[in-house]
């Protein structure tokens, strides 16, 4: 029985996602409950090509800290991004950094641009990719006033865990 729940969703935390969003968004009446269950199954299947086999999880016990690490980290950064865009705008140093990725893995490397973005007052711009592996990341940020802290910083908050999180 596992085999055909896996053939029908191969991507369940995906489902899930879409069925709850599509609740929120059209209410809970059987019609739009039966609309989720149809979108929950069909769009995964349809483009379960394009979904890279996800790395094996080594520690679920650094995931559980790193999740809770990105959590303080946006809440601080919101604070610290509200008051500096509140205070005198001249005093920002906004700067385009790179940071050296010591990642195996793309999906593990795009995860880790997607926690930078998610911390306000960073964005991820880019992933260089040489002979399928990532080597490093191309990063703004809103206030750097000093390049080689935000990288060490970055290097040892996030990718750190991640590389024993995933063993890459």
């Amino acid at each position: 029985m596992s085999g055909l729940v896996r053939r029908l969703l191969p991507q369940p935390v995906t489902s899930l996602m879409i069925f709850g969003l599509w609740l929120v968004l059209s209410g809970a009446g059987w019609g739009a409950v039966l609309m989720a269950l149809v979108l929950a199954t069909a769009l995964p299947l349809a483009t379960r090509r394009f979904w890279p086999a996800p790395p094996r999880v080594h520690s679920y016990g650094v995931a559980v800290r790193l999740v809770g690490r990105v959590l303080v980290d946006i809440v601080s950064a919101n604070l610290t991004v509200a008051r500096q865009v509140l205070g005198p705008v001249e005093r920002l140093r906004p700067a385009f950094f790179e940071i050296p990725v010591e990642l195996d893995d793309p999906f593990v490397a795009t995860l880790l641009g997607g926690i930078i973005s998610l911390t306000p007052g960073t964005v991820t711009i880019d992933v260089d990719m040489e002979d399928g592996r990532p080597v490093r990341l191309h990063v703004h940020g809103l206030d750097v006033p000093d390049e080689a802290a935000a990288v060490a910083a970055i290097k040892a908050r996030y990718e750190a865990p991640l590389k024993e999180i995933f063993g890459c």
